[in-house]
């Protein structure tokens, strides 16, 4: 394929400014992400003296040494409902997916050391958003379990909601997804239904509990005395319940016998062993460290999408598709770590022109099964008479058919900005990418602050006049201002990104990486033969 030419001066000013501007936004998010770790380590001292290992411990011994894991949604829910200072990001939950004896999985754990792991509706949603991928993905799902149960804060929030979890859960089960939870402390009332619902169940012994209703409840609704030994202990649910297939002696040895369980299981065998050989390619032939630099500071200014992929293509070699019908819906094929990827970028809005060539290459994607790439940057659909009158809409929906329905993988990052219809059409979460990421730049909005102010001062002052009223500059200019910044506090990567707008937000150096791993997941997804049943896997 032909070969890109950056035209990017790496060494001047411009590319200067705008690597400063993005390693700011890179730092104001890492800043969040180490916040929550020491939030999480402050509590170290205490889970030594109960003797148990901090979160993030039990996930770095479940995960095989030395193997990629990609975290998603590390800061779902910051700032929101109660996290006040945003050390509760992420909902409560760490998740990702990495590997476990040389199987790929969704891991999922509750990080009990802030706020004893409750989950907000952030995290509830993050839940369920961990359940679809592993479901689209075909991912067995690993839970290292310990967590005060729903945040009672926002119980009504959460209750009704909370079933589509247990739900998913027995249908994954029945699906052939194999689901292994350690329970490591706590586990009451719904959230005993977690593990319950998994399919393999390892408990620690003195350490993990779980009941329907704790001996408080239980002496308040019943008048019976016990203890939560007595009520749920392990010990009980191992030899006379039976809700546990194993007893571990302390986090590490339950964390041990997840990983044997999984090592057990013939999971790779369902695949052809071509699925997970890892491919032959080239490095790109310009650094990812350009990609600082690529996008410009200043969100008016242009810039060719084809500079982000001379440094994310293997060789960065890209074949252009109809380029001269229309050059600002960029469209071609290029390859990242040997996997073939259909791409669709933006160099500005969406023409009518454009939406057609775009809906096309999707179908032709859709015929040869290669996956899509959608890298987002741009204001919308193109408006204006004559964009009207070439047929913007009809073709704009022709291109939103075409994004809803292709069955093929199809992953999205924003890179720039992603506004109104563009975004929908450029499959934002709306349109059900299998996974979508966000540079910490990148905004996402219905329109642009500036633009959203003087609409609504335009509708305001012609209401006005039609009232028979002058209207008044001064009220018009606040107006303008508020309607502008409520839109742009709304519009940024971290907002999004807390309510799950996208799967996480990356520093630009790794895209190629993230998306060379999440190809790699939808190849194994495609070439897996799962071995289903009608109603999962139930206890005796």
């Amino acid at each position: 394929m032909p070969v890109l030419q950056s035209e990017i001066d790496v060494h001047g000013q411009g590319f200067k400014t705008n690597s400063e501007f993005m390693q700011s936004c890179i730092d104001e998010f890492r800043a969040i992400e180490q916040k929550v770790i020491e939030k999480e380590l402050s509590s170290k001292e205490k889970f030594i003296q109960r003797k148990k290992l901090l979160p993030r411990e039990r996930l770095n011994r479940l995960l095989d040494a030395g193997s990629p894991f990609l975290e998603v949604m590390a800061l779902a829910g910051y700032k929101m409902h109660d996290d006040k200072d945003g050390s509760g990001a992420g909902g409560g939950i760490i998740a990702g997916i990495g590997y476990v004896a040389n199987i790929r999985c969704m891991i999922v754990v509750n990080n009990c050391a802030i706020k004893g792991g409750t989950i907000s509706p952030a995290g509830l949603d993050k839940s369920l958003r961990i359940q679809e991928i592993a479901q689209e993905n075909n991912l067995p799902v690993v839970s290292l379990s310990e967590s005060g149960g729903a945040n009672l804060n926002y119980a009504t929030d959460i209750f009704v909601k909370g079933a589509k979890a247990f739900a998913n859960q027995a249908r994954m089960s029945a699906q052939g997804l194999p689901q292994i939870t350690v329970v490591h402390g706590n586990a009451t009332a719904g959230g005993a239904y977690q593990p319950g619902l998994s399919d393999w169940v390892v408990l620690v012994r003195g350490k993990a509990k779980m009941f329907l209703a704790g001996p408080p409840l239980l002496k308040a609704a019943t008048g019976e005395i016990a203890t939560d030994e007595e009520l749920g202990g392990a010990d009980m649910h191992a030899q006379k319940a039976g809700t546990a297939e194993y007893l571990a002696e302390d986090d590490a040895d339950g964390i041990r016998i997840a990983r044997e369980i999984m090592q057990s299981l013939p999971w790779n065998d369902q695949v052809e062993p071509n699925a997970l050989k890892p491919n032959l390619y080239e490095q790109p032939l310009y650094s990812p460290d350009e990609l600082l630099g690529v996008v410009p500071a200043d969100a008016k200014q242009p810039y060719d999408v084809r500079e982000i992929l001379a440094r994310i293509a293997d060789g960065s070699e890209f074949l252009d598709f109809k380029n001269e019908f229309d050059q600002q819906t960029v469209c071609g094929r290029i390859k990242i770590e040997g996997h073939a990827v259909g791409i669709i970028g933006n160099n500005g809005p969406i023409t009518p022109n454009g939406a057609a060539k775009a809906a096309q290459f999707i179908q032709l994607c859709e015929q040869s099964n290669t996956p899509l790439l959608f890298i987002h940057n741009t204001t919308g659909f193109m408006v204006g008479t004559q964009s009207e009158q070439n047929g913007v809409i009809k073709h704009g929906s022709k291109m939103i058919q075409a994004v809803a329905n292709a069955k093929v993988p199809k992953i999205s990052i924003n890179v720039g900005g992603s506004y109104g219809a563009g975004n929908y059409a450029m499959c934002g979460r709306g349109l059900d990418p299998r996974f979508i990421f966000a540079w910490p730049n990148s905004k996402t909005a219905v329109m642009g602050g500036a633009q959203a102010g003087k609409v609504l001062r335009i509708v305001t002052e012609d209401k006005q006049r039609k009232m028979g009223m002058e209207p008044d500059p001064k009220v018009l200019d606040t107006i303008e201002l508020a309607t502008a910044q409520k839109l742009d506090a709304g519009s940024t990567s971290l907002f999004g990104t807390a309510r799950l707008w996208d799967d996480g937000i990356i520093d630009p150096r790794d895209t190629r990486r993230v998306l060379g791993y999440c190809l790699s997941i939808c190849k194994e997804a495609q070439a897996r033969t799962l071995q289903p049943n009608s109603f999962g896997v139930a206890r005796l």
